[in-house]
């Protein structure tokens, strides 16, 4: 009996010590103390709630697997940035940015054009640039023959003007021939080696007093920078014209005094502004009379050709076109609008 029980002692003695011994088992915990944390970079059991939180829930996806679903009681994890999509070319998705990145302004030229001054005022018809009423102009200029190839008469020339209203204006006008009359080289070449000549005419001087007539204002930009006013006239005037032949048929014994004639003069004319009384004029001017030609023939005998009322040949109606160009000043040089604008 002794034996026995002293078997049955040491088997319950011996028995935890054994079962600490098996496979997987885990040492009790003492009581009262804290269960030892998770070795570090040691992976969490599937299934496993997070260190400090519940498990986050899931739902079941296709093929068995499950899905992480977001968790109310957990604060939202912020978005990730999407990195911008360029469309392809062609596919009409982009602005003109993406098209061409250089015709958008860059921050900088933003704020430049926030800090430009802007004149708000816009006018649907503009004020005429520069008033005419009331003052005078004074138009000097050099001209030039267009119409006669065999003798020119260049000249300088002064145009006077008073506005009795924007658009009409009367003046007088006077040129100076004398002295700058030339005879062509093809015209004395020719007389010479055919003993052929044409009749020819020199001027020496011209007044004539005139009105002008101003319908057609406008603007015109040049060199991309400057903005320039214009205006065009038309013309006419009545006064004389001091011409006399010059002798060719017979220059031996004709010699020629001048004698004024009756001028009509038209004319068309165009005024392009600098500022507000200087302007550039460009002009094209008829003279209209009858001129006396030299006669073509010669009287046969000494005597008659000695006699002046056998120099003179036809009265043809003449027209001499001359060009002008020259400046205009405006006098007084400022002036005020009758309105606001």
């Amino acid at each position: 009996m002794c034996a026995m029980g002293l078997i049955l002692a040491a088997t319950l003695v011996t028995a935890p010590q054994v079962a600490w011994a098996q496979k997987g088992g885990k040492k009790p915990a003492a009581a009262g103390a804290t269960p030892p944390a998770p070795a570090a970079g040691a992976g969490a059991a599937p299934g496993a709630a997070p260190a400090g939180g519940t498990k986050p829930p899931t739902t079941p996806g296709a093929g068995g697997d499950t899905i992480e679903v977001d968790d109310p009681n957990q604060p939202k994890k912020p978005d990730q940035p999407t990195a911008p999509t360029t469309p392809e070319p062609g596919t009409g998705g982009g602005g003109i940015c993406d098209i061409d990145p250089t015709a958008c302004p860059k921050p900088s030229d933003i704020k430049a054009l926030a800090d430009k001054e802007v004149k708000a005022e816009v006018y649907a018809v503009e004020q005429e640039f520069a008033l005419k009423k009331g003052r005078f102009e004074v138009n000097p200029y050099g001209a030039f023959t267009l119409n006669d190839q065999f003798v020119s008469h260049p000249a300088f020339g002064l145009t006077l003007n008073y506005y009795l209203s924007n658009v009409l204006a009367i003046g007088i006008n006077g040129n100076l021939f004398a002295g700058l009359n030339v005879d062509s080289d093809f015209n004395f070449q020719n007389r010479r080696a055919t003993r052929v000549a044409v009749p020819l005419t020199e001027y020496q001087w011209s007044a004539a007093a005139q009105f002008s007539y101003v319908p057609i204002y406008g603007k015109f930009a040049a060199f991309n920078a400057f903005i320039f006013n214009y205006d065009v006239y038309a013309l006419g005037g009545v006064g004389a014209l001091s011409t006399r032949p010059i002798a060719v048929i017979d220059p031996d014994n004709r010699k020629f005094d001048y004698k004024p004639k009756i001028d009509f003069n038209v004319g068309l004319g165009i005024r392009i502004a600098f500022n507000k009384w200087f302007a550039a004029v460009l002009e094209l001017r008829d003279h209209i009379y009858i001129e006396q030609l030299e006669s073509t023939t010669i009287a046969g005998t000494q005597a008659q050709q000695s006699d002046p009322n056998t120099w003179l040949g036809d009265k043809p109606l003449t027209n001499h076109i001359q060009a002008q160009l020259g400046v205009s000043v405006f006098l007084p040089f400022g002036f005020e609008y009758r309105l606001p604008k």
